[in-house]
């Protein structure tokens, strides 16, 4: 898969083995540092080593997540309106509609209950491969 942290090839490989995926082209380090220069924000780190093996993505297709990149499109939009407050940027969206945030400072990634107007504690990991790790289950397709 490449030259990735042991953590992140297991998660892809698992992910794999529960859907289908479509995986993004990579960002380089160069885009996603010009993106947080550019944008006054620092991603988690986690996020960070994603975009560097895809820089945004579907998984569990057809239905089930979209991930925003950095480089290619849907790109993050730091100020879009569709999170709870300011301190969060939305790094992709489920099926549903419900946004996927990342702390604007911070590693965790929630995802924001529209219907409900709150973030679930359920539904908040403690970084991004967290996240990954507890999407089937998330999305009701098993663990």
């Amino acid at each position: 898969m490449g030259n990735y942290s042991d953590e992140l090839n297991r998660i892809v490989t698992k992910l794999q083995e529960q859907g289908k995926m479509s995986f993004a082209p990579k960002a380089s380090e160069v885009l996603i540092r010009a993106f947080e220069v550019r944008n006054g924000i620092t991603l988690p780190t986690k996020y960070k080593e994603w975009l560097l093996f895809s820089d945004g993505g579907d998984l569990f297709l057809p239905a089930g997540v979209q991930l925003y990149g950095v480089a290619h499109k849907p790109l993050i939009d730091v100020n879009d309106d569709d999170r709870p407050n300011a301190n969060y940027i939305i790094i992709g969206s489920l099926t549903t509609g419900d946004p996927i945030l990342c702390e604007k400072s911070g590693e965790r990634i929630s995802i924001y209950n529209h219907e409900a107007g709150r973030i679930e504690d359920d539904e908040t990991f403690k970084d991004f491969f967290d996240f990954l790790n507890n999407l089937g289950e998330t999305l009701g397709k098993g663990g």
